[in-house]
């Protein structure tokens, strides 16, 4: 799964801001910082329109953002494994609330111990929590996000708890799967529950063991669900007031204005040194922008860790004076999807050397340049490019296809197409054969597409200009168009036979980030079932691809432990291009106040640490 609803850079950088405003706002922040900081608390400015709303860990589709778990929940109910470490990509075994599983029958079984943390109220949290968030996954995940049918609840067949230890708990499984696979992408998905707190039907009713029936596990459900939509409730509501993560809810509005106090039972090494840790909301980028420029210093800011909207819109060094400035880079690849469900442009799109040609016209970094001011970072296969990690080979992080113009029309010139650069190449030599056009492209098919790309978001602009004079040089011609977000993702799905199909390629602009599964396999991606007419494409696959070599590539990554099924998958991925490989913008630009240490390096699975700040 992915935290897709994620948008950060995908909003209206919204700020009518002229160089006279500038260089007011450069000289109003030049004031001296003070020599020593005085401030207790810090504040953490939310992004526009994402601010948290609800705070049950097992979260629907509605819910399931960055705001909610990763820079909410996580604060204060802590996942089973942490993952993200020194700015890196790994399990965090630290801020785990158990030791690395153990796995046996050769990954037919896996065995969780926890460390002995307790609640806030004293209360350990046991292995009796870890199955109290399985047994309610179980019996409403057609409730909750994060499910992918045969993977995830549905792949533990049964739980044991050691009779002698209630610390441990064995999750059987439905087959043997590699322990990269099963840590990374399904053990990071569990979120041990206060069961002797929440295992109730009613906010009167008694606590008692309802999760260990389906129906109970519902009722429960439908009890937390609904008290979580509560919100201006949540700090008088006593479900809430019990917690194992370094923070408390001090006080919450519904509209997102959020203080935490810290948890004094928590079990970490890391304590908080922050009185109170604040998130506050914004409409637009430009009232928050407003907010940063009003620090006069380091001791007077309302924002302590803010962003910026636009690199081109706003130069880092504006706010140099009281911020440090920083750019987040996240575990995510970026792409379009080209539709293979097509009946016109699809044959085209199945043909590799076309699909080749297309990605050898993405100078990707010309479009960093253009589009993102350069912070941004370029993607080459699945498996993101920053941070660096053990899952990249050199295969793809050297890019197999640089920006080459010269060979995008040698591949159409010797696979049947006349090219007419600056204008429209054609199919002139159809058929299956050595240097003919490939399977189902006629005689006379044109090299011209529509890609609609999402509106409302300046650096797609320029992005999507540049994108398409590249593709001239090869006759390939891309008639742009504009949509909002929603609609873009809406048409962006693979087109059902005898029904209209209007779309070659689409555009939302985020990129897929790899959380809370973190090892990344394709297997939401691109994995596909059945043939023909009856083929079916896991929710993820907007265009339709489906390949029988990379489902057994996807398939390797998940019953192997062993990296060499990695770099196979992603290697063949890389070369097969399911879609057109698109540089990733930075999402975030960040300004943190200099004087707020603990806050480097960030998160590349944007979770932030505020039990790490300290003020200097």
């Amino acid at each position: 799964m992915t935290f897709r609803s994620w948008r950060g850079k995908s909003l209206p950088a919204a700020i009518g801001l002229g160089a006279m405003v500038l260089a007011a706002c450069a000289s109003s922040t030049a004031a001296t910082t003070s020599p020593a900081v005085t401030k207790t608390t810090a504040t953490f400015a939310e992004a526009p329109g994402a601010q948290p709303n609800y705070i049950l860990p097992l979260s629907s589709l509605a819910y399931f953002s960055v705001a909610n778990l990763s820079q909410f929940q996580f604060l204060m109910y802590r996942p089973l494994y942490a993952f993200g470490l020194n700015g890196q990509v790994q399990l965090n075994s630290g801020l785990s609330l158990a030791y690395p599983p153990v796995y046996f029958s050769e990954g037919k079984s896996v065995t969780i111990t926890l460390k002995g943390w307790k609640w806030s109220d004293g209360t350990p949290v046991t292995a009796r929590d870890i199955q109290f968030w399985q047994n309610l996954v179980t019996a409403n995940k057609d409730n909750w996000a994060g499910y992918s049918p045969g993977e995830y609840p549905d792949n533990v067949t049964s739980t044991t708890i050691n009779p002698t230890n209630p610390l441990q708990i064995t999750f059987n499984l439905s087959q043997a799967y590699g322990s990269y696979f099963f840590t990374y992408n399904e053990l990071s998905q569990i979120t041990p529950l206060p069961q002797h707190v929440w295992d109730k039907e009613s906010a009167a009713g008694a606590v008692g063991d309802y999760d260990k029936t389906p129906a109970g596990a519902q009722a429960v459900y439908r009890f937390l669900d609904t008290q979580s939509k509560a919100i201006s409730a949540y700090d008088t509501d006593p479900l809430w007031q019990v917690v194992d993560g370094p923070w408390k809810l001090k006080s919450m509005d519904t509209l997102g204005n959020v203080s935490m106090v810290p948890n004094p039972a928590y079990g970490g090494s890391v304590k908080p040194t922050l009185k109170q840790f604040n998130e506050v909301p914004f409409s637009t980028y430009a009232a928050e922008f407003n907010q940063l420029k009003s620090a006069t210093s380091v001791n007077n800011t309302t924002i302590d860790w803010g962003y910026i909207p636009d690199a081109d819109v706003l130069p880092k060094a504006t706010l140099s004076n009281i911020y440090s400035f920083s750019a987040w880079a996240y575990w995510q690849i970026t792409y379009f999807p080209v539709n293979f469900t097509n009946p016109i442009s699809g044959p085209i799109f199945k043909q590799l050397y076309f699909r080749q040609a297309m990605q050898y016209l993405v100078d990707q970094n010309t479009l960093i340049t253009k589009a993102f001011s350069g912070y941004g970072y370029p993607t080459y296969g699945p498996v993101p490019t920053k941070p660096s990690s053990t899952f990249i080979d050199s295969y793809e992080r050297n890019n197999p296809y640089p920006y080459n113009p010269t060979k995008a029309v040698s591949l159409l010139q010797a696979n049947g197409w006349t090219v007419n650069p600056g204008g429209v190449s054609t199919c002139t030599s159809p058929g299956t054969g050595t240097g003919q056009c490939g399977a189902g492209v006629p005689q006379g098919a044109k090299a011209s597409f529509s890609l609609q790309y999402a509106s409302g978001t300046s650096s797609l602009d320029p992005e999507m200009a540049q994108l398409k004079s590249d593709f001239a040089e090869a006759g390939i011609a891309i008639n742009l168009s504009t949509a909002p977000f929603d609609t873009i993702i809406g048409n962006a799905s693979p087109c059902t036979a005898g029904q209209p199909c209007a779309w070659d390629m689409e555009f939302w602009g985020d990129g897929w980030i790899y959380a809370p599964d973190y090892e990344p396999t394709g297997d939401e991606l691109w994995s596909c079932t059945g043939s023909g007419a009856s083929v079916q494409y896991v929710g993820s696959d907007s265009g339709g691809y489906c390949d029988p070599q990379t489902e057994q590539y996807i398939l390797a990554t998940e019953s192997s432990s062993d990296l060499q099924a990695m770099y196979a998958y992603e290697d063949y991925v890389a070369k097969q291009l399911p879609v057109v490989w698109m540089p990733v913008g930075d999402a975030q630009l960040n300004m943190i106040n200099k004087a707020l240490s603990g806050t480097q390096p960030l998160d590349p699975l944007l979770q932030i640490y505020p039990e790490d700040w300290r003020w200097s």
